[in-house]
């Protein structure tokens, strides 16, 4: 344990970062997995609406520093493909 005291915030700044990026990817993740069932399901208009609301969610977790813009441009391209797939 750390005994100086910009050492004792660091890692207080440091677990709360974690927790609010783990809640950030952890809905993502429940979004994305939403949507493939939707699109499974053959539920176009509501696979539509699932869609906009999953890359809002990764434009705000970009935006906060949680996932690398690259990254969610290519799960977005990806989600997009399966969209128009049955489209």
């Amino acid at each position: 344990m750390a005994n100086i005291k910009s050492a004792l915030k660091r890692i207080k700044v440091a677990s709360f970062k974690t927790r609010r990026n783990r809640i950030i990817v952890s809905s993502l993740k429940t979004s994305i997995r939403r949507f493939e069932d939707s699109i499974k399901a053959g539920n176009f208009d509501e696979a539509k609406e699932l869609y906009r609301k999953v890359t809002s969610l990764m434009d705000k977790a970009v935006a906060k520093g949680t996932l690398h813009k690259n990254t969610a441009a290519r799960k977005k391209s990806r989600l997009s493909k399966k969209i128009k797939a049955i489209a």
